[in-house]
């Protein structure tokens, strides 16, 4: 990480210096906010941790429950929700804390005792090259520990505002720049009702949402009518894979997921319960923990599994649900109201557990909600951006409704006895690795639209395909020889990213990077030009690098564009760390991420990490012409 760039500051460089007036105490809710947050769960607190490294923008965050949690409900953590925590700045921590989800066996009847279980596989649970980042396993609350970790550090000292309900919201647009009136009251006891208005409102209060209900919306969907448990357990057993994800089907006993936690010693199980009558609910059985425990015994025979001690546990219904719309603004209205309301995670979608994605998706809709609002309350880009929310996230649930009704369906199914008969493996175990990369959380694609070009340059990196996320690969940084990942060079700022993979050609002469940065930095159409305001860095914005395909020491620095050297900070200091190599000597990310080395490329990047745009390194109008149907000149 990069500091000292206004000046030497001893102590810890993830502590930023407090904005002005933003001392430790936070003080009352004030009676205007740019954007108030209803929930303290992952999406929340995603968005909160966004939003606090911005003091301009006036942000609070909301919670009914008294404070932080201790025991959360979700632990997986997808390798794309990994690449997303790294921007954060903790990705390290999880990585030292939680559980590597390394290998996934299955298990299935053993033909000649179909009363006990035997192994029928085993594979790499996240395929070779797929990310940078492992699946991982860490309790949800710690989680939350980091991103209020983060909130706390910020230039806006941001901590949750814990015992307050969101009793009423009322949207009104010609009430001027603070349109959305919330009233609130303490959740438990008593006390005076405050009532503020907001530029922004964001529901991340769960399925029940009060946010929802304010504007009109409904979870649609049905329930599959099959009741599962759900417990973390320190327990003695003799079961050889209870330290592997493993996926268990029994002949006629249900089926389990187990899922090893953190710390060495604990373990979730999934456990499938009762089939559920029409219209039944899952509380009317009385299910206890003795029933899942039992249930668990039954389905791991021939093992034993002496539970010692029951650190949580649920019980649920299966069910698949979704809101028609994740904004206030009725779907013929978008051409003539903006979005003031916005719904993310549970309080626009709901699904079993069991596939894994609940905290993940729940965080990608805050992260992409999150630059948004930046660019829009920053003056970055036009308010009508804040449409393209509910248009990409939507469409990303919908996908995952979808495979969840299919996945809870396979796995709650009875063994096939022909398969098992023919040698074949189980089907929710050939679903399961064929769906590897939904559930590493790689599938999202977002569609063409205004942030998401077209695919006529595609065949110039093939490997970084438009509307996924950038994928990152080992580079070298030039300044200091140091190996390091491209794509950690993107954090949690709200800037764009262009990534300038150079030709194979002399970059220190009359190069298609030099004609590039004398375009970017000296046209006066060019996108640093346009959007980025007076008085700040040259990469406020639009944050320029460059990967040539030489090795380290077959360049001069001091040889190559100024631009790549750009001076920042309050002392005009000099950042170095703008140029990497190809590691030519190992993994050369030319070769890895299918770049065309006569041409070159240009990477455009989102600041939530998907691929904006690809286009050849001197197509300058198309790139000033994509950069003006995003932002907003100043």
């Amino acid at each position: 990480m990069q500091y000292h760039e206004n000046g030497f500051r001893p102590g810890d460089p993830e502590l930023f210096e407090a904005a002005p007036g933003r001392g430790d105490a936070q003080g009352p809710l004030p009676k205007t906010l740019d954007v108030l947050i209803v929930g303290c769960g992952p999406a929340g607190l995603t968005l909160a941790a966004q939003l606090a490294a911005f003091p301009d923008i006036a942000t609070r965050i909301i919670e009914r429950k008294p404070g932080p949690i201790e025991k959360g409900q979700a632990d997986g953590i997808s390798c794309r929700s990994m690449e997303m925590f790294n921007t954060f700045g903790f990705a390290e921590k999880i990585l030292k804390q939680g559980y590597w989800v390394n290998e996934t066996t299955f298990w299935k009847p053993d033909a000649k005792a179909p009363g006990q279980i035997t192994r029928n596989g085993r594979i790499k649970d996240v395929e070779d090259g797929l990310s940078e980042m492992p699946h991982m396993i860490l309790n949800q609350a710690r989680v939350h520990d980091m991103y209020l970790e983060v909130m706390r550090k910020s230039p806006s000292r941001l901590v949750p505002d814990y015992g307050l309900e969101l009793v009423d919201l009322a949207v009104d647009d010609s009430a001027g720049d603070h349109p959305v009136t919330v009233t609130l009251r303490p959740a438990e006891g008593e006390g005076d009702v405050q009532t503020l208005r907001a530029r922004y409102v964001v529901g991340c209060d769960g399925a029940r949402s009060s946010v929802r209900r304010a504007i009109g919306r409904e979870l649609v969907g049905d329930s599959a009518n099959q009741a599962w448990g759900v417990m973390d357990v320190l327990a003695v057993t003799d079961f050889p894979d209870i330290r592997c994800k493993t996926l268990i089907q029994s002949a006629a006993e249900g089926n389990i997921i187990i899922i090893p936690r953190e710390g060495g010693h604990l373990v979730r199980l999934y456990i499938e319960m009762d089939k559920l009558k029409d219209g039944e609910r899952v509380a009317g059985r009385n299910l206890t923990v003795d029933h899942l425990i039992g249930a668990a015994q039954r389905i791991l025979r021939p093992y034993s599994f002496d539970v010692k001690e029951v650190a949580w546990w649920s019980v649920y219904e299966i069910g698949q649900r979704l809101t028609d719309k994740f904004d206030d603004v009725p779907e013929g209205q978008m051409e003539t109201r903006l979005p003031r309301v916005f719904i993310a995670g549970d309080a626009c979608h709901t699904h079993s557990p069991k596939a894994g994605q609940g905290m993940n998706v729940s965080m990608g809709d805050a992260f992409n909600l999150g630059w948004k609002l930046v660019s829009v309350l920053q003056g970055r880009s036009a308010p009508d951006l804040l449409h393209s929310y509910s248009a990409e996230r939507r469409a990303v649930a919908q996908d995952l409704i979808d495979f969840d009704r299919e996945w809870s369906r396979i796995m709650s199914e009875r063994p096939d006895t022909a398969e098992a008969a023919e040698g074949e493996a189980p089907k929710f175990q050939r679903y399961f690795i064929q769906h590897g990369r939904y559930t590493a959380g790689m599938s999202v694609t977002y569609q063409p639209s205004a942030l998401t070009g077209a695919a006529d340059w595609q065949a110039l990196a093939t490997g970084f395909p438009i509307g996924s996320r950038f994928h990152s690969a080992p580079v070298v940084r030039l300044a200091d020889a140091k190996p390091v990942e491209l794509g950690h060079t993107v954090s949690a700022d709200a800037r764009w990213r262009l990534f300038a993979f150079c030709p194979d050609e002399d970059p220190a002469g009359a190069s298609a990077i030099r004609r590039l940065c004398d375009f970017l930095y000296a046209s006066p159409a060019s996108p640093i030009t346009r959007f980025t305001p007076p008085e700040t860095d040259p990469d406020a914005v639009i944050d320029l690098r460059a990967v040539f395909q030489q090795g380290t020491r077959a360049l001069e620095l001091e040889t190559l564009p100024p631009a790549l050297l750009p001076m920042k900070g309050k002392l005009g200091l000099r950042d170095y760390e703008k140029m990497f190599c190809a590691d030519t000597a190992g993994r050369d990310i030319f070769d890895l991420r299918g770049i065309d080395r006569k041409q070159g490329c240009l990477v455009i990047v989102r600041p939530d990490q998907y691929v904006a745009h690809i286009l050849p390194l001197d197509a300058h109008d198309l790139l000033a012409g994509f950069f003006a149907g995003v932002m907003a000149p100043f």
